[in-house]
């Protein structure tokens, strides 16, 4: 049951959003919070008094205005937070839409719900808040549908290292002999040629740029 809420969020129009789904649940407690510095000192006191959070909803990314901050953005909240209570609830809700990212947050993380700040953003949060009150995680469709695509390859380290370089402007044979340089092995132009058409091959792309503009937009680079 969740019955203790703390919600740490920049922009007050998110924060209405939330507390709405808030009041619909009928939540007990619900604090709010524009810091993650705050959030966590709150979540240590509340954990001090034996009144701990049930959940923390936490935004990723969070304006600098230039007030001094310890714990500048989401991710490394999360890890504080999960340090101070580790069975404490955890949803995201965020502009991230790179699939490698949220996928990171589930399985890294391991957080219960991630929420895209979108249209139906409110519909997704009850949905969310309900799922994880039955003990369920909450992964939405569409995201779980690009997560499926972005790891329809295992990119290995050098994959991203040519596929890193190729965005960057390098040419082939630049790419060849800058692997030669930094010792990279193997480096040979016909072996980077021969993996990026593996690559190609497997994600069913049949040029580079649409490779490159994939991992952008995976999350990959």
């Amino acid at each position: 049951m969740i019955d203790k809420v703390i919600i740490a969020e920049d922009h007050e129009s998110s924060n209405l959003s939330v507390q709405k789904i808030l009041e619909e649940m009928h939540i007990r407690q619900s604090d709010y919070v524009f810091y993650c510095d705050d959030a966590l000192t709150k979540i240590q006191v509340a954990k001090q008094k034996g009144e701990p959070y049930d959940l923390l909803i936490t935004d990723l990314l969070f304006d600098a205005d230039g007030t001094v901050q310890k714990i500048g953005n989401g991710f490394d909240l999360i890890r504080a937070v999960r340090a101070v209570q580790p069975d404490i609830m955890i949803l995201v809700f965020s502009g991230e839409d790179r699939p490698a990212i949220i996928d990171k947050l589930f399985k890294q993380y391991e957080v219960d719900a991630y929420v895209r700040k979108a249209r139906h953003d409110i519909k997704e949060l009850k949905l969310a808040f309900e799922a994880i009150s039955k003990g369920d995680r909450y992964y939405p469709r569409a995201l779980a549908q690009l997560v499926k695509q972005a790891n329809a390859y295992e990119f290995t380290e050098f994959d991203i290292t040519i596929v890193r370089l190729l965005s960057q402007g390098y040419q082939q044979k630049e790419i060849s002999e800058y692997l030669r340089i930094e010792e990279v092995k193997p480096s040979s132009l016909s072996s980077i040629e021969k993996r990026l058409n593996q690559i190609r091959e497997e994600l069913n792309f049949t040029k580079n740029e649409q490779l490159v503009l994939f991992c952008k937009e995976a999350g990959i680079l």
